[in-house]
């Protein structure tokens, strides 16, 4: 296992720590709004400086790019690696006790996603991926389905919080929704990525998403064999938020059904 990999996992089993230990205690936590219906709590930010101490104790000139701390001083257009993290992928899950959210580690070199950590800690399920080197899912390597048609898949999805977020939503599930198996949505999009590297679910789509949502899945999907890329096909996600990720022949049915929405 890669060096940076096997840092990445520790960072994140000691976020799970906090995070483990606040969500028997959901009454006592810290809650304000970013916007509406988007969540950030005081372990959100406990759980990302518990990684990002991890991570610049091993590598101290690294840059870091967090969901709740920003960017790191360092971090420029020529650093040559960026940590991209999301402590709590899914909070508002987390608030309610839902139990599915993740922590989301991914380091990304020149430009180029390299390693992925996605930790499910309600189920103990660690999700790990180098490039070139596969994916895998508690040190057993996990490989995409790929049936040979959308009308045999089961489909993840998500949502943005915002009004007109929900209406675009409701109307690509529309569409969707007749053509596949069915439409699920979860809540965390980092989780989702992670069951379509698994095979838990066929597909994936979601617009308006962050970097740090899509950068440690996007590795799992292509290293288990699958596609990611924006709706129109492209491969510019990680910069324009739009994510259509799958095995190859049902990544060619979601777009074509998805294309009017990018």
């Amino acid at each position: 296992m890669h060096p940076m990999l096997n840092t990445a996992i520790k960072a994140a089993r000691r976020a799970a720590t906090v995070i483990n230990r606040a969500s028997f205690d959901l009454d006592r936590i810290t809650v304000s709004e970013k916007s509406h219906n988007n969540f950030v709590t005081d372990i959100d930010q406990a759980a990302e400086q518990a990684i990002v101490e991890t991570l610049l104790k091993a590598y101290p000139d690294h840059a870091i790019l967090g969901e709740e701390s920003g960017p790191t001083a360092n971090l420029n257009d020529d650093s040559e690696y960026v940590w991209i993290i999301d402590p709590i992928d899914g909070t508002t899950n987390f608030l309610h006790g839902y139990p599915n959210y993740c922590v989301s580690i991914a380091l990304q070199q020149r430009g180029v996603i390299t390693q992925a950590v996605i930790y499910d800690p309600v189920r103990n399920d660690l999700f790990t991926a180098t490039k070139g080197a596969g994916a895998y899912l508690n040190e057993k390597r996990i490989r995409v389905r790929n049936p040979d048609r959308i009308n045999k898949a089961l489909i993840g999805s998500g949502h943005g919080t915002e009004p007109r977020d929900l209406v675009e939503y409701l109307r690509m599930y529309e569409v969707m929704a007749p053509r596949c198996q069915g439409v699920r949505s979860s809540g965390s999009a980092a989780l989702e990525l992670a069951n379509v590297a698994a095979g838990r679910v066929d597909g994936f789509f979601e617009k308006g998403l962050k970097i740090w949502d899509i950068a440690a899945g996007s590795l799992l999907v292509t290293e288990a064999g699958g596609i990611v890329g924006e709706f129109s096909g492209e491969s510019e996600y990680l910069n324009k938020g739009d994510v259509i990720a799958a095995g190859p022949k049902v990544f060619a049915g979601m777009v074509a059904v998805l294309k009017p929405f990018a």
